[in-house]
C-alpha cells in the first residue's frame, strides 16, 4: 500500500474524511524539520496531529522503540495509546503508566515496540531498570508538557530526555501559549506551528455568566444551578480533591446523579468513572483540573467553576471543554458575595439570579453494565452486543456505549431494560463462559 493509500485507510479507521488545517501544518513539519512546538486549543485533534507523522518516521525493520511519547497523566497516555490502536498502522505500540502492573509492563516490553507512550515517572522507573534499550530512540514527544512540569514532573523529564543519546527529532504539544521551555528539552528554535486562538480574539459562542452564592460553602447555590439545566449535562470544577467528593456526595444525596474525578483515586475508579460519564450513565462530573484538558469525554454545553482556578491558563482550559468549533456553550462562575475575583475575570460578566424552584434533573437515560471479562479473554464488541441481544433480548436502540478493557468490559444499558437483562443473563455464558454481570459501582 502506498503512502497515500495508507493514509486514507487511517482516516477511515478513524472514522473521519479528511484531517484538518492544524494536523496538516505538524504533518509536513514533524516529518521535516528537527524541532517543533506544537500549539493549538483543546479539542482540536493535536494527537492525530502528532501521531499520523510519527507513522511516517517509523521502520518496520528497527525491532526497537523508536518514538517515545510523554503524557502528564494516566487517561491521556492511555487516549493516545487508543488512536494509534484505531489508526491499524501494523506497528506495535505499549503504554506505561503508575497503577498498571509493573510485571505486564515488562512482559509487553520484552519485544519492543515501535512507540512506547508514558507517564514520566513511570517511564523513568524503566529507564532505571533497563527494561528496554535506549538506542532506537530518535523521535521525542512531550504531550501537554506544560502540564507534565505544573505536575511537577521536571526532575523526570530531565533524567528520561538526558539518556535518549540518539535522539534527533523533538516535538512539544501544548494547549497553552507563553510557557517556558526549560533547557533540559534540547529544543533549539523550533518551528512553532500556533494555532491557538489570539488572547484578545473572544470566543464568540462561550457565554460567561456569574452566579452568588449566599453562603460561603456554595453547595446548595451548585445544587439550584445544576437544576435550572433541563437536565443536561455538566462539568463542575473545584480546585480540591476533597471538595471534589464532597460535592458530588452532596449532590448525590439530594438526587442528582453524579461522580466524581481526581488524581488521588485508585486507577480502576478513575476509569470507571470517565466510562460513566461518556456513556450518558452520569450527567454530572464534579472534578478538579485534572479533567480539563487531555481527557476523552464528551464536549459539554455546561461548565461550572465551584472553585476558580489560580491560573488564568487554567480557567481558559476548563472553558474549553464548551463552545468547541461551531457550537456554544456557558460558563457559569459561582462567587460569594464578599469573595475576592481573580484579576483574570472580567468586572463586567453579566449575572444569572437563580430560582429555587427548578425541578430535579431527569435521571440518566443509561446505566452501567459491569462485566468480568476483556480483550485478554477474547471478548469485543460483537460479542456483547450479540449476547445481549439473543439472551438479554435487548434491542438496537437499548444499548449505547461499549467499552472492552482488558480483563473487563463495560455496556451502557437503557435504565428502564437493566433489571430483566440481569435476570435473564444471570446463569447464562458468553462465548462458552459465565461471567460476573451487574451494574457497575
Amino acid at each position: 500500500m502506498d503512502t497515500h493509500q495508507q493514509h486514507l485507510q487511517i482516516l477511515a479507521n478513524l472514522g473521519i474524511e479528511t484531517i484538518n488545517p492544524m494536523q496538516k501544518a505538524a504533518q509536513k513539519a514533524i516529518v521535516k524539520d528537527k524541532d517543533i512546538l506544537l500549539l493549538a486549543p483543546t479539542g482540536s485533534g493535536k494527537t492525530l496531529g502528532f501521531l499520523l507523522p510519527i507513522l511516517q518516521l517509523l521502520k518496520p525493520e528497527i525491532i526497537q522503540v523508536q518514538c517515545l511519547i510523554l503524557a502528564p497523566s494516566r487517561e491521556l497516555a492511555m487516549q493516545i495509546e487508543q488512536v494509534w490502536k484505531k489508526m491499524s498502522t501494523g506497528f506495535k505500540v505499549n503504554v506505561c503508566y503508575g497503577g498498571h502492573p509493573m510485571a505486564t509492563e515488562i512482559q509487553n516490553l520484552s519485544t519492543p515496540p515501535a512507540l512506547l507512550i508514558g507517564t514520566p515517572g513511570r517511564i523513568a522507573d524503566h529507564i532505571t531498570r533497563q527494561t528496554f534499550t535506549l538506542d532506537g530512540i530518535q523521535t521525542l514527544v512531550l504531550d501537554e508538557f506544560d502540564k507534565s512540569l505544573d505536575l511537577g514532573f521536571h526532575d523526570q523529564m530531565s533524567f528520561i530526555i538526558g539518556h535518549l543519546s540518539q535522539l534527533n527529532k523533538r516535538v512539544l504539544v501544548s494547549a497553552t501559549a507563553g510557557i517556558d521551555i526549560p533547557e533540559f528539552t534540547g529544543l533549539g528554535t523550533p518551528t512553532v506551528l500556533d494555532f491557538l486562538p489570539e488572547a484578545n480574539t473572544e470566543n464568540q459562542q462561550l457565554k460567561m455568566l456569574v452566579v452568588i452564592s449566599d453562603e460561603k460553602d456554595k453547595l446548595d447555590t451548585v445544587f439550584d444551578l445544576v437544576c435550572s439545566l433541563n437536565s443536561e449535562s455538566a462539568l463542575i470544577f473545584c480546585n480540591h480533591r476533597d471538595a471534589a467528593e464532597r460535592t458530588s456526595e452532596f449532590l448525590n444525596q439530594k438526587g442528582i446523579v453524579t461522580t466524581f474525578y481526581h488524581g488521588g483515586m485508585e486507577q480502576d475508579d478513575r476509569e470507571r468513572a470517565l466510562i460513566r460519564f461518556r456513556n450518558g450513565s452520569v450527567n454530572y462530573l464534579v472534578t478538579t483540573d485534572l479533567a480539563a484538558r487531555g481527557l476523552d469525554i464528551p464536549e459539554m454545553k455546561h461548565v461550572i467553576h465551584y472553585h476558580l482556578p489560580l491560573q488564568a491558563h487554567e480557567f481558559v482550559h476548563r472553558n474549553g471543554r464548551t463552545a468547541r468549533m461551531h457550537a456554544s456553550g456557558t460558563s457559569y462562575l459561582i462567587f460569594h458575595r464578599d469573595e475576592e475575583r481573580p484579576a483574570y475575570v472580567e468586572k463586567s460578566l453579566e449575572e444569572l439570579t437563580l430560582s429555587k424552584r427548578y425541578p430535579l434533573p431527569k435521571l440518566p437515560e443509561f446505566q452501567t453494565i459491569y462485566i468480568s471479562g476483556g480483550k485478554k479473554n477474547k471478548l469485543n464488541k460483537i460479542d456483547i452486543v450479540g449476547f445481549f441481544s439473543q439472551k438479554g433480548k435487548l434491542e438496537k436502540g437499548d444499548l449505547g456505549l461499549i467499552e472492552v478493557k482488558d480483563f473487563t468490559s463495560f455496556a451502557a444499558v437503557k435504565r428502564t431494560k437493566v433489571k430483566e437483562l440481569l435476570l435473564m443473563v444471570r446463569e447464562e455464558k458468553m462465548k462458552g463462559k459465565k461471567y460476573k454481570i451487574d451494574i457497575a459501582r
